[in-house]
Parts: C-alpha cells; sequence; structure tokens
C-alpha cells in the first residue's frame, strides 16, 4: 500500500507541474489584446484556464490527501521501528567466584 501511494504522489506531482507550467500568467491576457494571442482555442478564450485551474486544484487536493498519508505511515513505520516487544526481566546479578585466582 506505502509504495502505491507513493507512485501516486509522484504522479500526481508530476502531472501538476506539467499543469501550472502550461497555464497563462496573469500578464498574458494584456499581450493577448495587442495581438501576440490567439482566442479561439478548443476551450475557447477563458474556457481554457476555468478548466485548468481547476484541474490543478483537483490535483492539489490529491497531493495534500497523498503527503498526509505518507506523513502518517512514516511515523507507524517509526514507532514500529522503536518498539521493544520483549518483556521486561529482573536485572541479573553476576555469579560469584568459585575459584581463588592467584
Amino acid at each position: 500500500m506505502f509504495t502505491f501511494i507513493l507512485a501516486l504522489h509522484i504522479i500526481v506531482a508530476i502531472a501538476m507541474i506539467g499543469l501550472i507550467l502550461i497555464q497563462h500568467g496573469k500578464g498574458a491576457d494584456a499581450g493577448a489584446s495587442f495581438g501576440a494571442g490567439s482566442s479561439g482555442t478548443i476551450f475557447g478564450a477563458a474556457g481554457t484556464a476555468n478548466f485548468l485551474t481547476r484541474a490543478t486544484g483537483a490535483l492539489t487536493v490529491v497531493f495534500f490527501i497523498t503527503s498526509m498519508t505518507l506523513a502518517v505511515n512514516a511515523r507507524k513505520q517509526a514507532e514500529d521501528q522503536f518498539r521493544l516487544d520483549a518483556p521486561v526481566s529482573a536485572p541479573q546479578t553476576p555469579r560469584p567466584l568459585t575459584e581463588n585466582p592467584q
């Protein structure tokens, strides 16, 4: 399960990076008004921004959930690593010497 969540986390992170890099900044609208951009796209003039913004938001939610899940899982693994399941025994006293060393 940990490996699946980690793989999903990495895929979502790469997809978020791609979507954020595709999006136009706020200054891109000023350039389009002077003829530098095209408004005849597949989604329309404002449709692509709305779609990309919603997709980025959805990926952000998934990224946050996988981050929290990985953090909780890592904490459980760390606690299990330092847990001692052996019963506590009484301290042992050293045996007395039976022979006289000379």
